[in-house]
């Protein structure tokens, strides 16, 4: 639990997980997807090359997965300083 329950903490841990997100983010779109395409063209995952399922697939379920972890961090996060809305 946080010592600190003031709005500037709330926020600044708000921050601090968006943050995560979009470094994850940029790192499967942009890194993995353009970036990186070639050499991860070399491994094959399921009969397609790594870099195309990254560009291709991969991003997607990585985007529906970062929905779904913000939402449940978000939600620890108003318990622990009590800005739920149960």
């Amino acid at each position: 639990m946080s010592q600190d329950r003031s709005p500037q903490a709330y926020w600044k841990a708000n921050l601090g997980l968006v943050w995560i997100c979009l470094a994850v983010w940029f790192l499967v779109s942009y890194v993995f997807g353009v970036f990186l395409v070639e050499p991860l063209n070399a491994i094959r995952l399921g009969g397609y090359k790594l870099g195309f399922w990254f560009a291709q697939q991969g991003s997607i379920y990585v985007f529906v997965v970062l929905i779904f972890f913000y939402a449940s961090r978000m939600n620890r996060l108003d318990r622990e300083f009590d800005v739920h809305e149960d």
